[in-house]
């Protein structure tokens, strides 16, 4: 090879990483198309943390749609949808779930709804592996007046104790009660 070709080449290299960091640096600073948010409550004195992704419905079919029925699925965009307590906490007198970091998962169907309680977090929200469950229990479906465009995690207190779970989006909420393992 002679020197007028290595240096061809190598000019050829670095422009290729240049260009290829160029490309990543740019794709990085693109803003999410579903933002991320963190819901934070405190119940019975125990801090209940939920991150999670925020798509729009845009138009869209949601249920029976975009979110199909009788198939796992995480609620939420990009990395795993979280559920982090500072106690243990009991879903529907059914599902108790240590206190810690935990994955949000679903299993929506036309005629029952249930919240998947996952041991593996960090993943992608593509990713679940049902061997991982802590558990599962139904939620109560409740019409919504106004249309939630976003999809919503809320936390709310109830009268006596504990509170109510609740996942938002388009025309209903999903909610299942809870209370604080003492």
């Amino acid at each position: 090879m002679t020197k007028i070709t290595r240096w061809l080449l190598a000019g050829a290299v670095i422009l290729a990483v240049l260009g290829a960091v160029h490309v990543g640096v740019h794709a990085a600073q693109r803003p999410r198309v579903s933002p991320r948010a963190t819901v934070e409550a405190e119940i019975d004195g125990t801090k209940i943390t939920i991150e999670y992704g925020r798509p729009f419905k845009r138009e869209r079919l949601i249920w029976g749609g975009l979110v199909p029925w009788d198939r796992w699925w995480m609620p939420g965009a990009d990395e795993s949808s979280s559920i982090t307590t500072t106690a243990p906490i009991v879903f529907a007198e059914k599902l108790t779930m240590p206190a810690g970091v935990h994955t949000i998962y679903a299993l929506p169907g036309e005629d029952a709804f249930l919240l998947i309680i996952n041991k593996q977090t960090g993943q992608f929200h593509t990713v679940y592996r049902p061997d991982q469950d802590l558990g599962r229990v139904p939620m109560t479906k409740e019409p919504r007046a106004e249309p939630a465009e976003q999809l919503t995690f809320a936390v709310e207190p109830r009268d006596g104790g504990g509170g109510r779970f609740l996942l938002l989006w388009d025309d209903r909420a999903y909610v299942v009660p809870f209370v604080v393992k003492k």
